[in-house]
């Protein structure tokens, strides 16, 4: 089954046809029993569905992520703070028993499907890093799946791994959905995340990957996480990407974000255009 946010009812879908579960905000959805509401959902008549009225998954949820849980990201990771100093230091991350985890995005910062995404004004190196995302409930337990896109500043935390919150998390940082599937099983490692790029009328950049090459026990980084930490409305977690375009590449205002989970969906969106930057001439690094 899968679970999708409109702005008025929640709607599931199962075997291609879709219900109303109506009477529930998405906090209480997420607080409750996710499968139960969603069972009698389908027990009840079949509805019209607008894939258009698709929001983010998100009201008060937080969004956290996981980082260097892939050997293609801790090799980038390693390239572009080589200057820095920090050439062996996400190896380390890498082989350490504790893994990465940092805070991603409030609500307000997350956008849906269609929406527009956006790169910093003060950063001439951007990607989208498409990571499978795991929807986790008030007691830790992992109830759904989505298709998260971490946006990033690779100049910005290349320069310095402190920087990492400034690359890391701004408006329109991140983009969720386009639904939650919700399921008490973990995905086959066989599943594929798979990302395409398009500037114009041509491709860009694509690739894909397979859970199979996550390091990290998806639990694991829950468990982690959940350490001396509370979270009554429930918490999305992005698990890292395995997907890294070439160095040369980056992303530019207008180009289409398009990624692909198996049993999930796709997440589309647009680079929003670059914003005029705040910062003044005499700022270092900015010509």
């Amino acid at each position: 089954m899968r679970a999708y946010r409109t702005a008025g009812d929640i709607f599931i879908e199962e075997g291609g046809r879709f219900y109303a579960l109506a009477g529930q905000t998405w906090d209480n959805f997420i607080r409750g029993d996710m499968f139960e509401l969603a069972c009698a959902a389908t027990r009840g008549p079949a509805v019209n569905f607008d894939p258009a009225s698709v929001l983010a998954p998100i009201v008060s949820q937080e969004v956290w992520a996981a980082g260097v849980t892939y050997y293609r990201s801790r090799d980038a990771r390693m390239r572009e703070s080589k200057d820095a100093g920090g050439g062996d230091f996400y190896a380390r991350v890498y082989n350490a028993p504790r893994p990465e985890l940092f805070f991603k995005a409030t609500g307000r910062r997350v956008v849906g499907p269609g929406a527009q995404v956006r790169i910093r004004a003060d950063s001439h190196w951007n990607v989208a890093e498409p990571e499978l995302t795991l929807l986790v409930n008030p007691a830790g337990r992992i109830v759904g799946y989505t298709i998260g896109n971490d946006m990033s500043s690779r100049d910005i935390e290349g320069e310095n791994p402190l920087y990492l919150p400034q690359a890391k998390v701004y408006d329109g940082s991140c983009a969720l959905g386009p639904c939650i599937l919700l399921s008490p099983h973990p995905l086959p490692k066989s599943t594929t995340i798979a990302i395409e790029i398009r500037r114009g009328n041509a491709s860009a950049f694509s690739g894909s990957t397979t859970l199979n090459e996550l390091k990290r026990d998806r639990q694991e980084l829950v468990d982690f996480l959940f350490r001396d930490n509370s979270f009554p409305d429930g918490v999305f977690l992005m698990t890292g990407t395995g997907i890294v375009p070439s160095d040369e590449f980056t992303l530019q205002s207008g180009d289409e974000i398009s990624i692909t989970i198996d049993g999930i969906g796709t997440l589309r969106n647009r680079v929003a255009q670059h914003p005029t930057p705040q910062i003044s001439q005499a700022d270092s690094g900015w010509k």
